[in-house]
């Protein structure tokens, strides 16, 4: 059985910093496009990371581009979602999700094309 789970969401202050750990169980997230999607109320789900170690491809939305880096251990099982310079605009539900396909993540931009997804962990960046 896959199974997600994120961690390390919280408040902080503008120009703040959190990192968020996705443990995954059941397989070898390595294998597949791990992406972290946030959503926000009122607002579509948006990837804003993805990483592929098949082709070494990384991703970042440019919402998010030279404040957030992606990374993984693969001893652990583990993806993070290290998050600099935190804005107000970055309060979200924050996700993580796996490809159950061995496709690099360019080609795995909607929701719907992630099979497995943890619960969530929520971020607010206060003003």
């Amino acid at each position: 059985q896959v199974q997600l789970v994120e961690s390390g969401g919280g408040s902080v202050q503008a120009g703040g910093s959190l990192r968020l750990s996705c443990a995954a169980s059941g397989y070898t997230y390595s294998t597949y496009c791990m992406a972290w999607f946030r959503q926000a109320p009122g607002k579509e789900r948006e990837r804003v990371a993805a990483i592929y170690s098949g082709d070494g491809i990384i991703y970042y939305a440019d919402s998010v581009k030279g404040r957030f880096t992606i990374s993984h251990d693969n001893a652990k099982n583990t993806v993070y979602l290290q998050m600099n310079s935190l804005k107000p605009e970055d309060t979200a539900m924050y996700y993580c999700a796996s490809s159950d396909r061995k496709l690099s993540c360019w080609q795995l931009t909607r929701p719907m094309e992630y099979k497995y997804w943890g619960q969530g962990t929520q971020v607010t960046v206060s003003s």
